[in-house]
């Protein structure tokens, strides 16, 4: 990349930014290939950050059908990880999972979990052969003890697995329906939307060697560091992710060394750090990606409490140079909140970009489902150096060290997310990011990530320059 004019003295943020269009062979967004090129595997840049209340199962699981990856959190217990690894590698790659219960379950296990999945259905199952079907309408007043028998469509119409990704759609829409069960012979194997068969003709899912679903996951850099990589490694883990808020320490450096000698040829990312110098020192000891980002983060509190971090474009600029330069490269996380940061931030050189709290208020991120006094329906999320996130993180401690860690706070512990009504799901928003980065990339006449790196060409703006390219009203 290169600036418009001169190269700014002070540091930038996304917000202060703009690329700048340039002659362009690039005729059509579908002639972009957003695979990444940190060689992780994913097919979009789009990376779901390690936070409890966001990246659970049903995210890793979406995010990984869609070609992301989802980075599940530190302190979930190994046991647990294992668990949920064995289940994610267990999902198929284009059909989504079905929410199954029997003819006597009632109205009110349907209605509480609908919400888990933007599909929206759940399906009537009887020795693994769908029998029914059961949508949030039918259950409108309705005792919530009644059973699905009495409110299920019998006999719904079901889709051969493996039919055309068109013909899905067409069947569908012929049928006046959004969703149907996916069966192999007579077995429930899944389930299909409409918008579900035109997102898998676009989005390839990311997946391992082994064709199956990828997946990612943290540790932290205290105790057998070693020793939790490799256990992760040995329940299918595909991708290890040494985070700290403060990546450029001898104890993180440690760390990273520690993981890399278990990890063979598990990809390693490591973070966080803002400068040249510590992605150099990280990459040095062992990882092969270094994420960037300390303050930008919309739960993140570090800044004001601190005064330590850096503005989120320069510190990708710096740190994607120094990381190419040793064949290596950045996710840039934090500080994205519209798919434009998405695309700058990949202009500014990184290879992935980690979303957080964009994604918190969605069907697929962690937390429950809660509806207010007016019937907004909305998620709770808090920082991951939040006092409900430390709490959580030092459960095994004495309370004295408990409640002492407690003093030491850089993060909200708890906001409301909500959802969306036009876009509840995260393939919604993701739809969103990867239609704002492949415009951005015919607009620089790039057809890769790396080809926009190269050409794009960027300009600062002021407060009143970037406010002008916001819509009325916001529609992100």
């Amino acid at each position: 990349m290169r600036f418009l004019g001169d190269r700014p003295a002070s540091d930038l943020t996304y917000a202060d930014v703009f690329m700048v269009p340039g002659r362009s062979t690039v005729g059509s967004r579908l002639e972009v290939d957003l695979t990444t090129p940190d060689r992780v595997g994913t097919t979009i840049p789009v990376v779901v950050a390690n936070m409890t209340a966001i990246s659970g199962r049903r995210m890793a699981e979406t995010v990984a059908r869609r070609g992301g990856l989802a980075v599940l959190p530190q302190d979930i217990p190994i046991d647990v990880v294992g668990e949920v690894v064995s289940w994610l590698k267990a999902r198929h790659p284009v059909y989504d999972t079905p929410i199954t219960l029997g003819r006597g379950s009632t109205v009110g296990e349907a209605l509480s979990l609908m919400g888990k999945r933007a599909h929206g259905i759940v399906v009537v199952v009887d020795e693994g052969r769908p029998v029914g079907l059961v949508t949030d309408g039918a259950c409108h007043g309705v005792d919530r003890f009644t059973q699905l028998s009495e409110v299920m469509t019998p006999d719904p119409l079901t889709i051969p697995a493996g039919t055309d990704l068109p013909k899905v759609f067409d069947v569908l829409t012929d049928e006046r329906v959004q969703a149907a069960p996916v069966v192999e012979g007579d077995r429930l194997v899944g389930v299909i939307t409409r918008k579900g068969a035109l997102r898998s003709a676009l989005y390839l899912p990311a997946v391992n060697a082994g064709g199956r679903l990828l997946t990612a996951a943290a540790v932290g850099i205290n105790g057998d560091v070693a020793g939790k990589a490799g256990a992760l490694l040995s329940h299918g883990v595909d991708v290890l992710v040494v985070d700290t808020a403060h990546g450029h320490q001898d104890r993180a450096i440690e760390a990273v060394r520690a993981v890399r000698s278990v990890a063979g040829s598990a990809p390693v990312v490591a973070g966080n750090v803002v400068t040249a110098e510590g992605t150099r020192d990280l990459i040095e000891a062992g990882a092969d990606v270094v994420k960037v980002g300390v303050g930008p983060g919309a739960m993140c509190t570090t800044r004001m409490m601190t005064g330590v971090g850096r503005p989120q474009f320069s510190a990708v600029e710096e740190c994607a140079a120094a990381a190419r330069a040793l064949g290596r490269h950045v996710w840039a996380d934090g500080g994205v909140r519209h798919p434009r940061d998405v695309a700058l931030a990949l202009a500014a050189g990184a290879a992935n970009v980690m979303v957080g709290s964009w994604f918190a208020g969605t069907y697929e991120s962690a937390g429950d489902l809660i509806t207010d006094g007016n019937g907004r329906q909305y998620k709770e999320s808090f920082g991951m150096a939040s006092a409900r996130a430390v709490r959580a993180r030092t459960s095994s401690q004495s309370g004295f060290d408990r409640a002492r860690a407690g003093l030491f706070e850089e993060g909200i512990s708890s906001s409301r997310m909500y959802l969306d009504p036009v876009r509840p799901g995260v393939e919604d928003l993701i739809d969103g990011i990867v239609a704002g980065v492949r415009s951005a990339c015919t607009y620089a006449g790039a057809r890769t990530v790396d080809e926009l790196h190269e050409r794009a060409v960027l300009g600062v703006q002021s407060a009143a320059g970037y406010e002008e390219g916001r819509p009325l009203p916001t529609s992100w």
